[in-house]
């Protein structure tokens, strides 16, 4: 398949150096020491996986974020050559997070503040043309762990309907939990967003209803209605909902050796998709076909641009 994409997606939101160790069995004691099999440094957060995805699909992209002043941040810089010369430096540690792997495969993640609670909206807009080129997409990541941008929200986005663009948002799950309060402070800005890509357990939390289709419904009705809503299923693919529609899309199977970052690679290959012109059914299997490369690898690899149209003829 050949390609020509004349757009440019704009990541933005938490980069950050991930540790990921495994496998833990159970807790250790207090006052005791552990020893795990395997352990992987790398650069990673919501918006530094879905930029590794798009670089290795070689797509058009920028990222959009800050940086610590500490030993790793010319380490993670250095993974973001052609961004993070861009990147407002803040004096305080790069954030990091330790992520441990249990036998299920399911995780938990111990994480520091860092550089990316400092990131602000006018650290975001400085790094974006003035107005965007015809399908330009800003994809938001890490909502609620960039505290100062996650206040701004309502302006930042609205700038950017201003200056013309797609813009998709991935809140990730709320560390405070979801509440009626935190529902109605992020309705009052979903107007102003195109695309929400959440996972399945996020979609229920935010909406807050009994069902996943009705959440998905709700939700797509409180868009700007230029996008969708799409909730990530795992193993049972992904699913979206537009005023009046839905549609989905099945995962095959494969053997998961490593989950984190699942919906961030997601992200990349749906919003290629749609910077390829590409309709909503194709990007949810392009969606779906990257992140099952990606957590099926161990080293994490993400499959190149030729890599993801052979996966997606098999489908």
């Amino acid at each position: 398949m050949q390609r020509t994409i004349n757009a440019t997606l704009y990541v933005v939101g938490n980069i950050n150096v991930d540790l990921i160790m495994s496998t833990l069995h159970q807790w250790p004691a207090p006052g005791t020491e552990t020893m795990l099999e395997h352990s992987e440094l790398r650069p990673g957060g919501s918006a530094g996986n879905c930029a590794l995805a798009l670089a290795a699909m070689h797509v058009p992209h920028r990222t959009v974020a800050n940086q610590g002043s500490d030993g790793f941040a010319s380490w993670l810089a250095g993974y973001f050559p052609q961004s993070a010369a861009h990147w407002p430096r803040y004096p305080c540690e790069t954030s990091l997070t330790v992520g441990v792997t249990h036998p299920d495969k399911e995780r938990s993640f111990i994480s520091n503040q860092g550089h990316i609670v400092r990131l602000t909206a006018d650290d975001v807009l400085q790094q974006l043309p003035a107005q965007a080129q015809r399908g330009d997409i800003v994809l938001l990541c890490g909502t609620f762990l960039c505290t100062a941008l996650f206040a701004a929200y309502p302006q930042l986005l609205a700038s950017l309907q201003q200056r013309g663009f797609i813009v998709a948002v991935d809140t990730g799950w709320p560390p405070q939990a979801w509440s009626d309060a935190l529902r109605q402070q992020l309705s009052g800005w979903l107007a102003d967003c195109d695309y929400l890509l959440l996972n399945e357990v996020e979609t229920l939390g935010f909406a807050g209803l009994p069902t996943l289709a009705a959440c998905g419904e709700a939700l797509a009705a409180q868009l700007s209605g230029r996008g969708a809503c799409v909730a990530k299923c795992g193993s049972d693919g992904a699913q979206l909902w537009q005023t009046g529609s839905h549609l989905q899309a099945a995962a095959r199977h494969i053997e998961v050796v490593d989950t984190i970052g699942a919906g961030d690679s997601f992200n990349a290959g749906f919003l290629s998709a749609l910077l390829s012109g590409e309709a909503h059914q194709v990007a949810l299997q392009w969606g779906i076909e990257v992140a099952s490369h990606a957590i099926s690898s161990s080293p994490r690899q993400y499959p190149d641009w030729q890599t993801l149209q052979q996966r997606i003829k098999e489908c």
